[in-house]
């Protein structure tokens, strides 16, 4: 289900993601190998940092496309209730982890939280960029820039 914001419709968000689709409509499904060059690195950072979420990354859901559409469209947006929605959404889940784990570790350490007693974790390959993460979305390194 999508969002109900004032003034906003699907469309709005349809039609930047996926500019060269003719035949766009709200019930369409959201995948991610339509989007753009950008678009698709954009979606790795909310799906990893931003928003993490576990299972597929094929395709897009309402809200990480309706989080995309306001970054774009440099729309404000609160994300401090968003990581809250995302922390109680994964709590009333039967198998998932705390989400935001690193930022929550930089927060707590910013104001001297002890975390003594606590089991850190590292990073996975797939929470890191790199060439090889670039070339895997269609970015192209060209005169010294990607």
């Amino acid at each position: 289900k999508w969002l109900e914001v004032e003034g906003f419709h699907p469309n709005h968000i349809l039609s930047s993601l996926y500019p060269n689709d003719p035949n766009i409509h709200p019930n369409m499904a959201l995948c991610t190998n339509k989007l753009s060059v950008d678009h698709r690195l954009l979606h790795h950072l909310i799906v990893h940092q931003l928003l993490p979420t576990g299972g597929g990354y094929a395709k897009l859901s309402r809200m990480q496309a309706f989080f995309m559409w306001c970054i774009i469209s440099k729309i404000e947006f609160c994300y401090p209730l968003l990581m809250l929605h995302t922390m109680v959404r994964a709590f009333t889940q039967k198998k998932s982890v705390l989400p935001f784990g690193c930022i929550l570790t930089k927060i707590f350490r910013h104001h001297q939280v002890r975390l003594e007693g606590e089991i850190g974790t590292k990073l996975k390959k797939e929470d890191t960029y790199n060439k090889s993460t670039l070339n895997r979305m269609g970015w192209k390194k060209q005169g010294g820039n990607w």
